[in-house]
């Protein structure tokens, strides 16, 4: 897993590099499938068919833009200046999975933009740091929900991390919220997708017709994900 953590971490930096004012979504879809393949390495979420998908997902990444969430369907739209991309990106790699996402801004973004962005991304950080054997995933969760709260953003609902290693999506649910000390408890050998996922304004979603989730009062929306290893000296990073 870590090999493919370098896989996708590289992959992923240059989709970044990409992300500018004219590119359009097919476009970066069509750049990550190539960087894959050419490492030997599959797109995780090609033809990946989630539960309550109405079809398998025709793409190698998520390009979820502006109040999209997550799931966005990279099509012919061109980025513009002030627009807020996600990049959800996972690959196999000789039998095992990883997943990560990042936040971009385009051209000059909002002061909104720029603080939901951070938060996320710390947010992110300090649950990571809570992930040692013998916390809990309330202990994740409730460090990812109380700094996103003390920004002044909320936590989106009905969206989680999750499990990982020979299956994209394994047990336990890691929500993005919780109480100290509550829930499964961390174990060694545990391998964790750990996904804020942040409204600037309404917690609430809704589900568009190609299965990309959008915040209910089209507010900007912010994602950072990393797969992270639960070993006996503390957290690893595979992304």
């Amino acid at each position: 897993m870590a090999e493919g953590g370098k896989i996708l971490r590289d992959i992923l930096e240059k989709l970044i590099d990409n992300a500018k004012e004219g590119m359009d979504l097919k476009s970066l879809d069509w750049l990550a499938l190539q960087l894959t393949r050419r490492r030997k390495a599959e797109p995780a979420f090609l033809n990946y068919h989630p539960y309550g998908a109405k079809s398998p997902y025709p793409a190698s990444i998520c390009a979820s833009v502006n109040e999209i969430v997550v799931h966005g369907l990279p099509n012919n739209y061109k980025l513009r200046s002030g627009d807020v991309l996600k990049i959800d990106f996972g690959v196999k790699y000789k039998g095992y999975y990883t997943d990560s996402a990042v936040t971009v801004g385009i051209g000059k973004i909002s002061d909104t933009a720029k603080k939901i962005i951070d938060a996320t991304q710390k947010a992110l950080v300090l649950g990571i740091k809570q992930v040692k054997i013998g916390n809990t995933l309330g202990d994740i969760g409730y460090a990812i929900q109380n700094y996103v709260e003390s920004k002044g953003f909320k936590i989106v609902e009905g969206l989680t991390g999750h499990g990982i290693g020979r299956e994209l999506h394994e047990d336990p649910t890691v929500w993005n919220f919780g109480k100290p000390g509550m829930g499964e408890k961390l174990k060694e050998g545990m391998v964790l997708a750990i996904e804020p996922m942040v409204s600037a304004g309404s917690s609430q979603t809704i589900q568009l017709k190609d299965d990309s989730y959008a915040t209910e009062d089209g507010s900007i929306s912010t994602h950072f994900e990393h797969t992270v290893a639960i070993t006996k000296t503390g957290p690893i990073i595979l992304t």
